[in-house]
């Protein structure tokens, strides 16, 4: 009876040791998503955040509009409010970076800014419900 009893408690310690290791696993696969671009030039479109290989990658909807501006960049605004200027958004071609690979330096990510180098202008900015930490998950 004992032993009948000792099973019991060892399932049911295992089964919820599996169903906590199943839920934090699948809230690390979830993809953060903005609120729509709003600015002078870009207004729609949102951005998604996801791991990929270990790594954030941030991408735009194929809804957001490439800006009609000379050199149109990535930017990333922190919590704390740091800004980070990041890749170029379009390339040769007219081709479009629609996604970029974070630095391990940023801390979190709070906004999403499309920034014009030249003209030093926000073109657009979108914003995550909270910020996204950039620890490994």
């Amino acid at each position: 009876m004992a032993r009948l009893r000792q099973v019991r408690s060892f399932r049911v310690a295992l089964l919820s040791a599996l169903l906590v290791a199943v839920l934090t696993v699948s809230t690390g696969f979830a993809a953060d998503v903005t609120t729509p671009f709003t600015g002078k030039a870009v207004n729609g479109g949102t951005v998604t955040h996801e791991m990929q290989g270990g790594q954030h990658r941030l991408s735009v909807s194929a809804d957001f509009k490439l800006p009609d501006s000379p050199d149109p960049h990535w930017q990333v605004v922190d919590a704390k409010g740091n800004v980070y200027l990041l890749d170029r958004l379009k390339l040769k071609d007219d081709k479009i970076n629609r996604s970029i690979t974070l630095p391990t330096f940023i801390p979190d990510v709070a906004k999403v800014q499309m920034w014009c180098a030249w003209a030093e202008v926000v073109l657009g900015e979108a914003s995550f419900a909270q910020p996204v930490a950039m620890q490994l998950q």
